[in-house]
């Protein structure tokens, strides 16, 4: 190894761990996007090429790979404590008068921090690395997600300038409300549930099995309090200036203030000002900022005597429920929405609160004419959070969720294990078939210029369209009559069909609407099964072989394909020109020399990210399975891999390849 190849990689280290920090936690990019994926790329090439320098604190390992079934507990070094709240002024000011009868006549000094509301966490250093990340849990042990959170970017895996030896740093993960809105988009798209708030969805993100999954989510890490021996400051001030430098993303927004009426004064500001945030926040902290100060007053049972919490008031409101009704989304699912008397809320006014199902309608016990709370869950979408009894009116009766269809009149049917109901007129349900079309023609899927869903809508009202095939058959003569629709916007159309027909496989298969077939679903079983004939072919057993589909797609894509209206609009759209199979120039393909053979993946490698061995086993005609089973033909194991699917793949004589064994398989 020549030591201009090490000292390279070790440069390309350490700027992008320098850029990584400017974007992550400073916010202050100093290179483009681009830049920074070809340096990436670059150090990758050059470790994939020269293991022998792997380094698990590389800016290259971001991307997760590790499975972990069973997390384990962990006793915190030092016990987590929650903290006591308080809801008014008169609450800090007794809060202020304890502490001064324990310390005398001393001169108090405060730090306010914001009150982020994620997922406790502590995170442990030794000698500047990131050694173990553990939950809350019950403040005195939690659950090992080192993992997990290493494929947050805002943490750094190595600390720079003078840190202790050996301390941990408490924080909170947070999703910010941008990146829980863009995941919510995503599951609407497939016609998921949303997730119900993002300090939820972080929390669960910590606990999932897969980190790779965990390092896709817009995760953030924010710290505010270093805990351990010899730490070289003396205040929780310093202690925070002190964090930033090392490399943590400490928020800006906490401040060191020199009476009560200046934490007032913080209170006020961010009370308005925290719906400009990224971040969810429900309060502040405030902390008595001399460590001597803080020995000195101590721990009750469960908190701690210098620090409070103030808690914001929720931006609440009341409103009356004047109507429930039901709209009915492209899969044929059922969701109730309660129409209010508009009420300002949050700087909006507010007409509609989602009640989502039948069983949240009757959790609320909600009826018409009652006056409700009405909340905005996640400080975004509205909600009804419960019901103002003292002024129920006599006589009302619960509601009873409808037995049929809004539109259609269809008899709903809801599926074991579901909390929706659906209707099951998909070929007749108009908002189905609109919502089916509106999708078909999404940014997303076939974006087709010059159609939008407004024009959707007015094609199916003038019996037009039907289905999405329907659309290749237009001619500019029919479209003329319509309203808005001139000569030019007529050609616009019919000439964005036309094109349309390049939109590669993998977005024309995301655009059939298949149920929970999302966009990387879609990308998944088209370059899988390369062509849409192989995959209507499949059972879910073979379904489930590929990486990443489980039961429910499999049932969800089998299902589709069984349905004849399914089929013939398939072949229509064949007829139309549109792409269903894969090019020979979009495969990449290397070689045959793994055509027809399932290979699992399992474990932490070094050669090779968990991505580029997928990539690798689909270059060489190979299919990437995603569990053990007797049609699995080769297990690439690496470290730390499931001790569950190293015993079936013995027991079942699959050949265990190491990464090593496998580059050779595909060498030449």
């Amino acid at each position: 190894m020549s030591k201009s190849v090490y000292e390279e990689i070790m440069s390309l280290r350490e700027a992008l761990t320098t850029y990584n920090y400017e974007y992550y936690v400073l916010d202050a990019p100093t290179i483009s996007d681009f830049e920074f994926d070809q340096k990436l790329k670059r150090l990758e090439a050059l470790e994939s090429q020269n293991p022998e320098y792997f380094d698990p604190d590389s800016p290259t390992q971001r991307v997760g790979g590790a499975v972990t079934k069973n997390f384990e507990t962990v006793v915190h070094s030092h016990r987590m404590y929650s903290l006591d709240n308080s809801y008014s002024r008169e609450d800090l000011l007794e809060w202020e008068a304890r502490m001064q009868r324990i310390l005398g006549d001393v001169k108090l000094e405060y730090v306010c921090e914001l009150k982020y509301d994620g997922a406790s966490i502590s995170l442990t250093y030794h000698d500047g690395k990131l050694f173990k990340a553990v939950t809350r849990g019950d403040g005195f042990q939690g659950d090992d997600v080192t993992a997990n959170v290493r494929t947050i970017r805002s943490v750094p895996l190595v600390l720079k300038g003078n840190y202790p030896n050996t301390f941990d740093i408490r924080g909170e993960i947070v999703l910010p409300i941008l990146g829980f809105n863009k995941m919510n988009e995503a599951l609407i798209e497939i016609g998921e549930a949303p997730y119900a708030n993002p300090r939820n969805t972080a929390s669960g993100s910590l606990k999932l099995q897969d980190s790779a999954e965990v390092a896709k989510r817009p995760l953030d890490c924010l710290l505010y309090f270093i805990i351990g021996a010899d730490l070289p400051f003396n205040t929780q001030f310093e202690a925070l200036q002190a964090a930033r430098n090392w490399g943590f993303k400490v928020p800006r927004e906490a401040k060191l203030v020199q009476d009560m009426q200046a934490v007032f004064d913080y209170i006020d500001y961010w009370d308005v000002h925290r719906h400009d945030l990224p971040y969810e926040t429900d309060g502040v902290v405030v902390k008595v900022n001399s460590f001597s100060h803080q020995q000195e007053l101590g721990y009750t049972a469960k908190s701690p005597r210098w620090a409070m919490a103030y808690k914001f008031k929720s931006e609440q409101a009341e409103s009356v429920l004047e109507s429930i009704s039901y709209q009915v989304g492209r899969t044929g699912a059922i969701t109730p929405v309660a129409n209010l008397q508009p009420v300002l809320l949050a700087g909006t006014t507010v007409k509609r609160a989602s009640l989502h199902n039948a069983d949240q309608m009757s959790k609320l016990d909600v009826r018409l004419g009652d006056t409700v709370f009405v909340e905005k869950g996640g400080e975004i979408i509205p909600k009804i959070t419960g019901v103002n009894m003292s002024k129920r009116t006599s006589g009302s009766t619960p509601l009873v969720f409808i037995d049929n269809c809004p539109e259609c009149d269809s008899e709903l049917v809801r599926n074991e294990g579901e909390a929706q109901h659906f209707c099951p007129n998909y070929l007749g349900c108009p908002p189905q078939i609109i919502g089916r079309i509106q999708h078909f023609i999404s940014r997303k899927a076939m974006d087709i210029e010059g159609l939008g869903g407004e024009t959707v809508a007015l094609l199916y009202e003038n019996g037009l369209v039907e289905n999405y095939a329907d659309l290749y058959d237009l001619q500019v003569s029919q479209l003329l009559p319509l309203e808005r629709m001139a000569q030019k916007s007529s050609e616009n159309l019919i000439n964005g069909l036309q094109q349309s027909v390049n939109v590669p496989f993998e977005r024309v298969l995301y655009a059939l609407g298949i149920r929970y077939v999302g966009e990387t679903v879609a990308k998944k079983l088209a370059r899988h099964y390369k062509n849409i004939d192989v995959l209507a072919q499949q059972t879910e057993e073979n379904l489930i072989e590929v990486d990443e589909i489980g039961i429910r797609i499999a049932q969800s894509v089998v299902s589709f394909f069984q349905k004849q209206e399914n089929r013939i609009l398939i072949e229509r759209l064949k007829n139309a020109g549109l792409q269903f199979e894969i090019l020979s120039d979009e495969t990449h393909f290397v070689s045959d020399r793994l055509a027809g053979k399932t290979i699992v993946i399992s474990g932490v490698f070094t050669m090779y990210s968990r991505e580029e061995l997928k990539n690798l086993i689909e270059a060489h005609s190979g299919r990437v399975g995603s569990s053990i089973s007797a049609k699995t033909h080769y297990l690439v194991a690496g470290e730390n891999m499931g001790p569950s699917k190293l015993e079936k793949a013995k027991k079942l004589n699959i050949p265990i390849l190491t990464e090593g064994a496998f580059a050779e398989m595909i060498k030449n």
